[in-house]
């Protein structure tokens, strides 16, 4: 029974990393290239919160309470912006630093050799 729910869970996960915009948008800002945007991506946190303001106005006033879901997921979805900036970063700073350690000796860098 227990395997049956982990593999269960174990596959919505699966499928809101491949899915959600959210998590996509995260998962690009963890590589390479996509480092140097994850502070600027923080920005959307703001947006986030400003929508889930707007819609806890919206309940306050006679919506529906299955409103505050909504309100749920877009305050995560703030939090997890706002955590990401300053993990990227500091990743952004730690692989700069593996490059120029990796340059001032004098190894060639191309696109293809990881980084960390």
């Amino acid at each position: 029974m227990f395997q049956l729910l982990i593999a269960l869970v174990s596959r919505i996960y699966a499928f809101f990393q491949r899915s959600m915009p959210t998590n996509i948008l995260i998962r690009a800002t963890h590589t390479r290239r996509g480092l140097k945007w994850g502070v600027p991506a923080m920005l959307l946190a703001v947006v986030y919160i400003v929508i889930a303001s707007a819609l806890a106005q919206w309940v306050a006033g006679g919506a529906p309470g299955w409103i505050n879901l909504l309100v749920l997921v877009c305050l995560w979805n703030a939090l997890k912006f706002v955590v990401n900036g300053p993990v990227t970063l500091l990743r952004l700073a730690r692989v700069r630093a593996i490059e120029r350690r990796q340059h001032d000796a004098g190894v060639v860098m191309d696109e293809t050799m990881p980084t960390g």
